[in-house]
């Protein structure tokens, strides 16, 4: 099967470790084009900052529209390379394909048309908002390549080839570090386009980066060989793969929602803070993007062992990927606590800035090791093609966010108030997904016992 990768047999350990690192680096190239422009863009002042970061709101909703087909593609070829299945993982990968396309197409419109209002949310005057609305659009109309990127990655993933997409990632963040300063800054016959400028480079970088997964899919004929993309969709693996990502669009959709509406609340103190918060977001998606990998890694793996009817092994890889996922977060707690003050003055010089973020970050650090295992634990349930667990947890404990910072910020904590709401639900979902799960090992290991006995069915 090509590049395929067989995760359902030897150490469990490293297969996961194998499949998570590039996964990983992945993740962290996808965050470094955000990091980048923040630190560029820094340069220019704490409003440019804040109008990239209100408009980033809407790049970062955009992932909720991507997961809806990243889900289906990533389960369904994991399941279907682990059945040894290559038409129906063919079959996923081309539903989910022009699934997003669609939907990337039809999200870039309404941002082109919506830019003004979406922007004037915030209220945080017509400099900042302008420039805003300006990065949105520009952004909105890359959007085919933005969303299309994430899912190509997924479905490479699910194969067990998790190197490749690292690669071409890769590739276009190098390529957005070298255009970054030239559009924002100006260079030669390109003019200063400040904020402008980043929204261009990171269009053109996506751009690449999708150019070059085509040429990549040319070398998979097991996966992408007669992939018509203009065929006719079939009304049932589309309903399969809409109702299996379905319940994770929807919680991430309403995690940036209550991000927008934190935001709002946050600006009742200023531009600067909210400015602080996008940066401090940044910041601490260095542990939440590792540990995505490790999401990733467990569903790819739980997948194909659940497509082989490896039950134990399922088990097994559960608990080896908490612990290697408690590495990063006991990694994460302590540099954003001790070492939150040289890390925010990368971003914003400004001494006002980097007090106040310097507070957010110790008070984030505080949920890191929590964080960390809900993710996980979110992709060991994915595995089994059950998305509902953890879009429960998750929409739940997010939208609790909102009447608590509402609550804590009318007390003496003042904005540190919406700092404690928001690490304070990040341990609660972390603690009450991750019970659930064993609950659910438990009963599954149960089950899986009389399947062996010929009795039924571990699901």
């Amino acid at each position: 099967m090509g590049n395929t990768v067989d995760l359902t047999t030897g150490s469990i350990g490293k297969s996961l470790t194998k499949l998570a690192v590039p996964i990983i680096g992945t993740s962290f190239v996808q965050m470094a084009y955000n990091l980048t422009d923040m630190m560029w863009v820094g340069r220019i002042g704490s409003g440019a900052v804040a109008a990239v970061g209100t408009a980033g709101f809407f790049t970062w909703l955009a992932g909720a529209v991507i997961i809806l087909a990243r889900t289906g593609a990533e389960v369904g070829v994991a399941q279907s390379v682990g059945r040894r299945d290559m038409r129906q993982a063919k079959s996923y990968a081309r539903h989910s394909i022009q699934l997003i396309v669609f939907l990337s197409c039809l999200y870039g419109l309404a941002l082109v048309s919506f830019s003004r209002p979406l922007m004037g949310f915030y209220r945080l005057g017509s400099p900042i908002e302008d420039a805003a609305r300006i990065y949105l659009t520009i952004v909105a109309f890359g959007m085919p390549f933005f969303m299309l990127n994430p899912v190509l990655t997924a479905i490479f993933n699910g194969t067990g080839d998790s190197a490749t997409p690292f690669r071409v990632n890769t590739f276009g963040l190098v390529l957005n570090m070298i255009l970054d300063p030239i559009f924002i800054f100006g260079l030669g016959p390109i003019p200063r386009m400040e904020t402008t400028g980043a929204a261009v480079a990171t269009v053109i970088a996506q751009l690449v980066v999708t150019a070059v997964f085509c040429g990549q899919a040319r070398k998979r004929p097991e996966l992408f060989s007669g992939l018509n993309l203009l065929r006719i969709p079939e009304a049932a693996r589309m309903k399969e793969i809409v109702l299996l990502g379905l319940p994770v669009a929807v919680q991430n959709a309403l995690f940036t929602t209550v991000a927008m509406i934190t935001a709002r609340i946050i600006a009742h103190w200023g531009a600067l803070p909210v400015a602080v918060q996008r940066v401090g977001s940044q910041i601490e998606s260095i542990s939440w993007m590792t540990a995505s990998g490790f999401h990733n890694a467990m569903s790819a793996f739980v997948g194909q062992n659940y497509g082989a009817k490896q039950w134990e092994r399922v088990r097994k890889g559960y608990y080896v990927g908490l612990g290697l996922v408690s590495v990063v977060g006991l990694f994460a707690t302590f540099l954003l606590i001790f070492a939150g003050r040289p890390i925010f003055a990368v971003f914003i010089p400004e001494e006002e800035a980097i007090r106040h973020g310097v507070v957010y970050l110790r008070i984030l650090g505080l949920s890191q090791w929590w964080m960390c295992i809900e993710i996980v634990t979110a992709g060991a349930f994915l595995g089994h093609g059950r998305s509902f667990p953890p879009a429960v947890v998750s929409i739940g404990f997010n939208l609790l966010r909102i009447p608590g910072a509402i609550l804590l910020s009318s007390t003496s904590l003042g904005l540190e108030g919406v700092w404690w709401a928001i690490s304070m639900s990040s341990v609660l979902k972390g603690l009450v997904l991750t019970l659930w799960h064993l609950h659910y090992l438990r009963s599954y290991r149960f089950a899986g016992s009389l399947a062996r006995k010929g009795e039924g069915s571990p699901v």
